[in-house]
């Protein structure tokens, strides 16, 4: 995939899900894609935002998963939300197949749960473990994280990708094993900067408490701009 490069940055995507309006007239839920390669900590910071939030907000989340519904039976074990609000995709394909060229399965499953277990103000969708290519269709989501960890190597950021670059959040997890795995933390700060300009970056160790925290305030920040947009 080319990217044309501007002032020395990818190309900016405008995420904007379709008409922020429900056909009833109600505002619909803030939509926030999660994705990333395999074992990089997706369901994990999906179950940490829902118990970080789930008092203050109104949250539903949609899973995907190429042929089982894995991520969303853990996250109904770990009681993070109701099971009724977690909503299951199975893509039968590569994961970015059902979030940025198909998404018809995704739009569903977000459409079903603001009809059954609304009013929402947010659901999160989190994609199936993907390459660092994966982005989501403005079509679905109105901002996206890309998560990425300390254990893949602290080369990750340098790589770049789509992911990597031009995420609304880029997530660097489990930052707690730096010392175990020889990963400058300074260093994918740097690196990180330089591939995503201003475009902020989050280090999190969600084994830790508060480890969520500084993804939480952004999601928070996200729906403060939504919900003010849309008065």
């Amino acid at each position: 995939m080319h990217l044309d490069h501007q002032d020395g940055f990818p190309e900016r995507h405008t995420y904007s899900a379709a008409d922020p309006v429900r056909h009833d007239g109600t505002r619909r839920a803030l939509r926030i894609g999660l994705g990333g390669p395999v074992g990089t900590g997706k369901t994990a910071t999906v179950a940490a935002l829902c118990r970080a939030l789930r008092d203050e907000l109104s949250i539903a989340v949609v899973t995907n998963d190429i042929y089982t519904r894995e991520d969303a039976e853990f996250l109904r074990r770990e009681a993070v939300l109701p099971t009724e609000r977690i909503a299951a995709v199975e893509t039968g394909a590569c994961p970015h197949t059902a979030i940025r060229d198909d998404i018809s399965a995704n739009l569903e499953a977000v459409e079903d749960l603001e009809e059954t277990v609304g009013p929402l103000d947010l659901i999160l969708v989190e994609s199936g473990g993907d390459n660092l290519t994966a982005t989501f269709s403005k079509g679905l989501v109105d901002a996206q994280i890309f998560v990425i960890d300390v254990a893949g190597g602290d080369d990750i950021p340098r790589k770049g990708g789509p992911g990597v670059t031009t995420a609304d959040l880029l997530v660097i997890n489990k930052t707690d094993l730096a010392p175990y795995v020889g990963v400058d933390l300074e260093g994918m700060a740097r690196d990180a900067k330089a591939q995503r300009g201003e475009l902020p970056v989050a280090f999190t160790a969600l084994k830790q408490p508060g480890g969520v925290q500084p993804v939480a305030e952004w999601v928070r920040a996200q729906l403060a701009n939504w919900t003010a947009a849309q008065a």
